[in-house]
């Protein structure tokens, strides 16, 4: 019915099209081929879950468009946890990719409530300095909708301008990845700059837990999550904000 259309929230979330990683000068060296990449998938199939529980319409957008494939690792580590196994099927024909819009074809940003970044290593190279990812994000945050990202997902908030010239994350409390769980992840000297570093930089407090541990930071109406664990929680909350359950 109109009535539904109407009340229903409707979801950006956002998914990487980069599926290698650099490589580090001993890889260099050695002609090591790039390591896998991708987006992460619980960070995608537990928040999607539960949007849809929530009676949310979710569009999956990337910075390329078209087909957008998963880090085949999380596929393999976390293929039997119940969400993902069922994402798995719904999305991804049983292999390893599933259907993106480009983000550039997303001409009504201020329509949407929420605009929710995954994580996965890929989105270190495609997220930070996509022009059309930067104009959407800024722009339904302008209008009133949440900003959030899980994970590596920050990477996509380090350069959102608002049109006051300020950083989206300027004086904002964020969590992502941390500089330890990077080190300890053991892809450090793969990644094109340190995420936690950055964030930080651009005037953001960054704020985390132990490695692993889940965490969720609200500032304002920017909601992230600080590593695959965090991924659910911070949908959670997303959903609390939206229905006005603070």
């Amino acid at each position: 019915t109109m009535a539904e259309a109407v009340a229903s929230k409707r979801v950006l979330l956002v998914v990487t099209n980069c599926t290698e990683m650099n490589l580090t000068d001993d890889e260099k060296k050695e002609n090591k081929t790039a390591k896998n990449c991708g987006w992460y998938l619980p960070e995608i199939a537990h928040p999607y879950s539960l949007f849809k529980s929530a009676g949310y319409s979710v569009t999956f957008i990337s910075p390329s468009g078209g087909d957008s494939c998963a880090d085949l690792g999380s596929v393999k580590d976390w293929g039997k946890d119940p969400e993902c196994k069922k994402f798995i099927e719904e999305f991804m024909d049983n292999k390893s990719a599933i259907k993106t819009v480009k983000v550039s074809d997303i001409k009504d940003a201020a329509k949407y409530d929420v605009i929710f970044y995954g994580g996965g290593h890929g989105v270190m190279w495609d997220f930070p300095d996509d022009k059309d990812l930067i104009k959407t994000a800024a722009e339904l945050y302008e209008a009133g909708g949440i900003v959030s990202a899980v994970c590596h997902g920050g990477a996509g908030l380090v350069n959102i301008k608002l049109s006051s010239g300020k950083y989206l994350i300027d004086g904002k409390t964020v969590t992502g990845f941390t500089n330890d769980e990077e080190e300890q992840g053991g892809d450090k000297n793969r990644m094109p700059f340190a995420m936690e570093s950055v964030l930080k930089e651009k005037g953001a407090k960054f704020a985390c837990v132990k490695n692993w541990g889940c965490n969720v930071e609200v500032s304002e109406r920017l909601i992230t999550g600080q590593n695959p664990a965090s991924a659910g929680a911070a949908a959670k909350k997303i959903i609390e904000v939206l229905e006005g359950k603070k």
